[in-house]
Order: C-alpha cells, then sequence, then structure tokens
C-alpha cells in the first residue's frame, strides 16, 4: 500500500475556504480506480508552523498512485488546489 500525504496553507485561512477545499479534496472518495482511501482534515490549532488542511490518501500501488495524479477527477481537484492554496507539501510512502 502507498500513502500519499498532502499538507495546503491557504490564500484564504477563513473557516469558509478550509471547509471548502475540505469537501471539494473529499469528493474524490471513492470516484477514482485504485484509490483505497482519502482522509481530510482541518487543522485546530491554527498556529503560526500549522498548515490548514491535511489531505491523506490510500492507493494499491506505486502505479495506482500515478494513475491518481493524473486521473481528470484529480486533475479537477489540483486545479482548484492551486487556486486556492498558497503552498504545500507532499511526502509519498509506502508501508
Amino acid at each position: 500500500m502507498v500513502t500519499h500525504v498532502v499538507l495546503f496553507k491557504m490564500k484564504d485561512p477563513s473557516t469558509e475556504s478550509v471547509l471548502r477545499a475540505r469537501d471539494v479534496l473529499a469528493e474524490m472518495k471513492g470516484r477514482i480506480p485504485g484509490l483505497l482511501d482519502v482522509e481530510v482534515g482541518v487543522d485546530f490549532l491554527r498556529s503560526e508552523r500549522s498548515f490548514d488542511v491535511a489531505l491523506i490518501t490510500r492507493h494499491e500501488s506505486r502505479e495506482a498512485l500515478e494513475a491518481y495524479q493524473v486521473h481528470p477527477i484529480h486533475q479537477k481537484v489540483l486545479a482548484f488546489m492551486v487556486g486556492v492554496r498558497d503552498r504545500s507539501v507532499c511526502v509519498d510512502f509506502s508501508s
């Protein structure tokens, strides 16, 4: 199994903006082949070093992660997130 973790710092960190991003990310669940799970969380500490939204996805394999990256549903979500994020960081690992 492969885990993909992305943290987003939003341009607009308002509750409304963060919750909209959460909902857009969560809409991928069950819609992309090879995508086993989607978990989205919103930071509640709001410290200076915090990111606003966390996305954790789990995939059948590295190939499934690569297919997810180019899947039209993910591409639509990615386009949305590029427009609303200030920055993001990512880590991918297998277990």
